[in-house]
């Protein structure tokens, strides 16, 4: 077994293209749950219609793909709203029970025969970021270290994703040591004390879902853009808890929490991955005992064993505090 290969692999995982998307919507759903205590379980809606805006602007309407961003991005502020407007007056599991109904009732909607002549169906949308990889300055071939490489492509999205994140990740640190931020943050932790010193929470809420929902919007466009193609069971609930692992293993409510999170969480994953490919495929695991076709699953069943270890020994995550995990969501 080529260990090194694995290892390479694991690497090219823990920092390519999906984990800075991911790295990306997870700063997004670090500011709803982390900083404001919202239990948002549907951050997955954000990035569909993100990734929706982008891919029907261009292939259905003919807009540029800068329109299309535009538009992903509005429509994260509009499901905000009214997600937010009905729920945010009431008790924290009500936001979680519509967040996570929104997210099925749109990726049913998008795969929907009523819907098929825009958004393509089951079968989605391809072929229409062809604008983004125009502007790609890096000449085919390709880039890395060793055996740790990437090709151009997917290095120009690697250098977007990572920089949206760096801006991200700058953005959290500026808002979160400001007033509004300290506000935030009390609201977390106290939100009938933040309302008795005359804080309207409820507004404070409203803005925390529309700036974490528009960061899920941008991660949803660029993991559109990143393979050319949306189709609405790619958006699916599993999704948002992924988002969660990588959130809780960096340690909720640190900016840098969900950057280290993905990181680690996709090195995982790829490593299990190849791991257990090849291990299968060389015979170091008998067949009868685990066949390639059940890799993916047992993957994430072993991301999910390192991850009850770490609620048992580490439950504020690696940087995390544990007052942190204190929410308030009367």
């Amino acid at each position: 077994m080529d260990f090194l290969s694995v290892i390479a692999n694991s690497v090219r995982g823990a920092f390519g293209p999906e984990a800075s998307i991911y790295a990306l919507a997870a700063i997004g759903l670090n500011i709803h749950f982390g900083y404001t205590g919202l239990l948002n379980f549907g951050q997955v809606a954000f990035m569909l219609v993100g990734a929706y805006g982008v891919a029907i602007s261009v292939t259905t309407f003919g807009w540029s793909l800068w329109a299309g961003i535009g538009v992903g991005i509005l429509c994260a502020v509009i499901l905000a709203l009214i997600l937010g407007i009905p729920t945010l007056r009431l008790r924290g599991d009500y936001l979680a029970i519509a967040t996570i109904a929104a997210g099925e009732v749109l990726r049913y909607f998008y795969r929907s025969s009523y819907a098929e002549p825009t958004t393509g169906g089951v079968f989605g949308l391809r072929q229409f970021a062809d604008t983004f990889f125009e502007l790609n300055p890096y000449e085919p071939g390709r880039y890395g270290f060793g055996p740790v490489v990437f090709d151009s492509r997917s290095l120009w999205v690697m250098t977007v994703g990572w920089a949206l994140v760096a801006l991200a990740a700058g953005m959290t640190y500026v808002l979160i040591h400001s007033p509004w931020g300290r506000v935030l943050r009390s609201v977390r932790e106290d939100e009938l004390a933040a309302r008795s010193l005359g804080k309207n929470v409820y507004a404070i809420k409203m803005q925390s879902l529309v700036l974490g929902g528009i960061l899920g919007a941008l991660a949803g466009a660029l993991l559109a853009i990143n393979v050319q193609s949306v189709s609405p069971d790619s958006y699916n609930p599993v999704v948002t808890f992924y988002l969660y692992a990588i959130v809780i293993l960096g340690g909720a409510s640190r900016v840098l929490g969900p950057v280290l999170g993905s990181i680690i969480f996709w090195f995982l994953v790829t490593f299990l991955d190849a791991f257990l490919r090849q291990a299968t495929s060389s015979g170091l695991i008998p067949a009868s005992l685990l066949s390639g076709s059940d890799v993916g699953a047992v993957r994430f069943a072993f991301v999910g064993l390192i991850l009850i270890l770490l609620m048992m020994f580490r439950p504020a995550g690696i940087l995390g505090n544990q007052k942190e995990l204190r929410l308030d969501v009367r």
